[in-house]
């Protein structure tokens, strides 16, 4: 049961639409008991969650929407949920990036988490088209607290509803750069679909993304695989890295026979560490 007094109305529904996501439906009766509210509470959260196609409801209840491939969130909206997860998985993946990296991020909400994590790394090159990452790591440059220099690269585009930047700008910038380490998010994931998103033009531009990285690291939350996007942009196969929260039991054995390397994130993220040396990373000096 969960302690009504602590959640903001946002909260509540993000729990909502999160156990429609694990289970594929919700009896009303059910969530009451999960939410410790009434049934009037409850009904008026799936009302909204319903208005912005976020699920359907059914008789005594809700399911996924008809629509959940093709609808795509809002940066607001996704960065309510498995709040915990992301930072761990965020500061797992940090502990990837060597000082003096040429790094890619693109757009998600556990990028961005990702972007916080980094802000102590010194020499990095960050090459985003998230506009959210951007402004945390030029908010580190007005402050002057960015150990070394940093150098971020924002690819220009067209502005979706989550705030990437895609389309022929976005996919012409990064073609022409060359990265140690690309960090990806996806809508949706699994060994059948792959890597999907709602949106056609951030698939091309997350395609782009792969293919100017010597490496790419997929970071994704346990509701990933319960989640299918409209259209796929990467096979597991093209993954050298995923590092998540929990694997299905279903699926663990053949992630790990596709992906090179998949970590394991646990709790949620603690302090950063001490601002890292200037080094090349490994594999040689990075990217130009």
């Amino acid at each position: 049961m969960v302690d009504p007094g602590n959640l903001l109305a946002h909260q509540r529904r993000a729990l909502i639409l999160d156990e429609v996501r694990r289970r594929g439906g919700v009896r009303v009766n059910e969530l009451t008991r999960y939410l410790n509210v009434s049934d009037m509470t409850v009904r008026r959260d799936l009302d909204v969650l319903a208005r912005e196609g976020l699920l359907r409801k059914v008789h005594g209840g809700a399911v996924l929407g008809d629509e959940a491939s093709s609808h795509e969130p809002g940066f607001e909206a996704k960065s309510e949920w498995e709040t915990a997860a992301k930072q761990a998985i965020a500061k797992a993946a940090a502990a990837l990036v060597a000082p003096g990296s040429a790094i890619a991020l693109s757009a998600g909400t556990t990028t961005h988490a990702l972007a916080r994590e980094l802000t102590e790394v010194t020499c990095l090159t960050v090459v985003t088209n998230s506009v959210r990452t951007a402004e945390v790591f030029e908010a580190v440059c007005r402050t002057g607290s960015a150990g070394g220099t940093l150098t971020v690269i924002l690819t220009g585009g067209i502005r979706t509803p989550s705030d990437a930047l895609v389309g022929p700008i976005a996919d012409q910038a990064i073609r022409s750069l060359h990265v140690d380490l690309l960090f990806l998010g996806c809508h949706g994931l699994g060994t059948a679909t792959g890597l999907t998103t709602p949106n056609l033009a951030e698939a091309e531009t997350n395609r782009a993304f792969l293919r100017s990285a010597r490496r790419a690291a997929l970071l994704a939350d346990r509701t990933k695989w319960s989640t299918v996007g409209l259209t796929t942009f990467a096979a597991l196969e093209e993954v050298d890295v995923l590092v998540t929260d929990s694997l299905p039991a279903e699926e663990a054995a053949a992630v790990t026979e596709r992906v090179g390397e998949v970590l394991l994130a646990a709790g949620p993220a603690g302090p950063a560490g001490p601002a890292q040396e200037c080094s090349s990373p490994p594999g040689g000096p990075p990217a130009s």
